[in-house]
């Protein structure tokens, strides 16, 4: 019996990117695109809607980025695997993107073999990545970053430890509420805890705020 074909979505705000990595799957054998995006939001609302067994998600696009994306998937209990496919392999989008629940990472030279091998391992749940990126990962395994946040995290966990809300946060940052939010969702995962109040004990245990943090005026 002939097992379906492997359902796609591709998430990339460039246009020949995703004509390329289309017709490089449609002419492979057992995938089939069901689906593009150009943006976050796009891809979070098609991949609720058309189902598919896995999504190439890019990083870097414009509105909701990949990595905002990821963690949306995540929260609204969407099956698809994620397989992030970007130009970036640095520890401030690596990491934040596995946490956020992708299955895989995989670097946009990769060779077409490589790429149709790890959405074949992400369709069956199977962890798929570069290896420049494993050898990353294995690296920051045997010697942990000092630092467990990024600053940026840090910044945000620092006013809501002074009391402030989101919105208070995001305007003393200069960001969006929802930027707000997105922080806070990854300060969570990285610190295993599951509110704002455990995250503030929590960070003052690991000793990453200190009581001399700023404090609201």
């Amino acid at each position: 019996m002939t097992e379906p074909p492997i359902r796609l979505l591709i998430a990339d705000d460039h246009p020949v990117v995703r004509d390329g990595l289309t017709s490089m799957f449609a002419a492979a054998p057992g995938f089939e695109v069901v689906g593009e995006a150009a943006d976050g939001a796009t891809a979070v609302r098609l991949a609720e809607e058309l189902r598919p067994d896995v999504v190439l998600m890019d990083l870097r696009m414009p509105g909701m980025d990949g990595l905002t994306a990821i963690t949306e998937l995540t929260r609204r209990g969407v099956t698809a695997r994620v397989l992030v496919l970007t130009t970036y392999d640095t520890d401030a989008h690596v990491l934040p993107a596995i946490e956020a629940g992708a299955t895989g990472y995989l670097l946009k030279d990769s060779p077409r073999e490589e790429l149709l091998r790890g959405a074949r391992a992400a369709a069956r749940g199977e962890t798929a990545l570069s290896p420049s990126v494993a050898a990353w990962l294995m690296n920051r395994v045997r010697t942990p970053a000092p630092q467990l946040l990024s600053q940026r995290e840090l910044e945000v966990l620092e006013h809501v430890a002074a009391g402030n809300t989101n919105r208070e946060v995001a305007a003393r940052l200069f960001i969006t509420e929802a930027t707000v939010k997105s922080h806070l969702l990854n300060i969570y995962a990285k610190l295993g805890v599951r509110d704002r109040a455990a995250a503030v004990a929590e960070a003052f245990n690991q000793r990453l705020l200190t009581p001399e943090s700023p404090e609201s005026p």
